[in-house]
């Protein structure tokens, strides 16, 4: 058997113009998560990310302190929802900079909304697929990884929710739960999927283990 490693990305910019930046807090993240494995004896045989620039960032910090990785693979299935996109659908109005705790979850309220109702389909944003056409471009990236690397170990870093959807998917939940496990994802934490001939099973989520020390444990963020 083999696993994949799906690591959600290290800290963005959240709530500046461009979110789509590790702030230096990320990039520590991502270093430190490098370390712990390199520590370990940890190996990959296959490197997989979306396109975006964070994710990109998460595995330049990785590799800065894991080295001997293979050459990345960028796949654009793996890519964020535009989650700026969604909340327009419901909320057209510009909304005031998430700047107090009251805003910061006024914002994801309207996401967690948004996100419902475009699984639903009772919204279609601008520019992003259907629901089901990125929760299958999310199962068909899985299943092609398994089948080219039945016993390899491959490091996915990706999202929040292209993560959240492959954990429900395994798990064979509703859509909705992945709504849920999406905003309890921390930024670079490790959700592990073992692979089989056949199938895929969920081993751990959302874990934290290379920020699990004194002098890190006030690194973990959720955005």
């Amino acid at each position: 058997m083999g696993t994949l490693y799906l690591v959600r990305h290290g800290q963005a910019s959240f709530g500046a113009d461009d979110y789509d930046q590790l702030s230096p807090l990320g990039l520590q993240q991502s270093q430190q998560l490098g370390r712990y494995w390199h520590e370990r004896g940890q190996r990959f045989d296959a490197i997989c990310t979306g396109t975006l620039r964070r994710h990109v960032q998460t595995l330049e910090g990785i590799q800065a302190t894991l080295p001997g990785l293979p050459a990345a693979q960028a796949l654009p299935a793996l890519n964020e929802y535009d989650s700026h996109a969604l909340i327009r659908c419901i909320h057209p109005d510009p909304l005031p900079p998430a700047d107090t705790p009251e805003r910061y979850r006024a914002h994801f309220r309207l996401l967690c909304d948004a996100i419902a109702q475009w699984m639903s389909g009772v919204i279609s944003p601008a520019g992003m697929p259907t629901w089901e056409g990125f929760a299958d471009g999310i199962r068909q990236t899985l299943d092609q990884l398994r089948r080219q690397h039945p016993d390899g170990d491959v490091l996915v870093v990706s999202s929040g929710g292209p993560i959240s959807t492959a954990a429900g998917l395994v798990l064979g939940a509703p859509a909705e739960v992945s709504i849920a496990l999406n905003m309890r994802i921390r930024n670079t934490a490790v959700t592990e999927l073992s692979t089989s001939p056949k199938r895929l099973m969920l081993q751990t989520f959302n874990t934290l283990g290379h920020l699990d020390t004194p002098a890190t444990r006030d690194w973990v963020t959720f955005a």
